[in-house]
């Protein structure tokens, strides 16, 4: 906190008042930066344009974000999440509430019929993106655009295709006696 009041040349007591805690400043920079990352996912996949620009553009969008603000991003996820649970709730909340707008956007669009299964695959796609993500921050070496045309062809091309899949053949228990996997 010391550094930061440093920083913005005002005195400790000043952020103190402002913010209140740590915890409050974490949050406060939780909710600004979030908002922003959010808001600019929303406006990319909600343009009128083919899925496949949707969703090149809204991974695009989201991994030019938290690349331009490595440090906060790191911060946010990260250490601010472990240290402070109000910070995590609220990041959790975000990456959750992603989640669910992409399973209704691919209900109302008539990407899928299953709500359950949207909602899993909503909340599958925001992690693996996210994870994606996070791997490719820590090799600079691979070019945004490799990481974008990755995700795009597993998100349109590698989920459809397991959906197909496992439409017609499920899984059944072994008969008795038998092992399982």
């Amino acid at each position: 906190m010391a550094a930061i009041a440093a920083e913005a040349g005002i005195s400790k007591p000043i952020l103190y008042r402002h913010f209140g805690d740590k915890s409050g400043l974490y949050q406060a920079l939780a909710e600004r930066h979030t908002r922003k990352l959010i808001d600019g996912i929303r406006e990319e996949f909600s343009r009128d344009e083919p899925i496949r620009a949707r969703t090149r553009s809204t991974i695009d969008t989201y991994l030019a974000t938290i690349s331009k603000n490595l440090n906060l991003y790191r911060f946010l996820m990260h250490r601010a999440s472990a240290e402070d649970t109000a910070t995590h709730s609220a990041m959790s909340t975000m990456i959750r509430d992603a989640g669910r707008e992409l399973a209704e956007v691919m209900l109302a669009e008539g990407a899928m019929t299953d709500r359950t299964r949207a909602f899993v695959w909503g909340h599958a796609i925001v992690g693996m993106v996210q994870t994606a993500g996070d791997w490719w921050l820590d090799h600079d070496e691979v070019p945004r655009t490799c990481v974008v045309d990755g995700l795009v062809d597993l998100v349109l091309g590698g989920l459809p295709a397991a959906a197909s899949g496992a439409r017609g053949s499920r899984p059944t228990d072994p008969p008795s006696g038998q092992p399982s996997d």
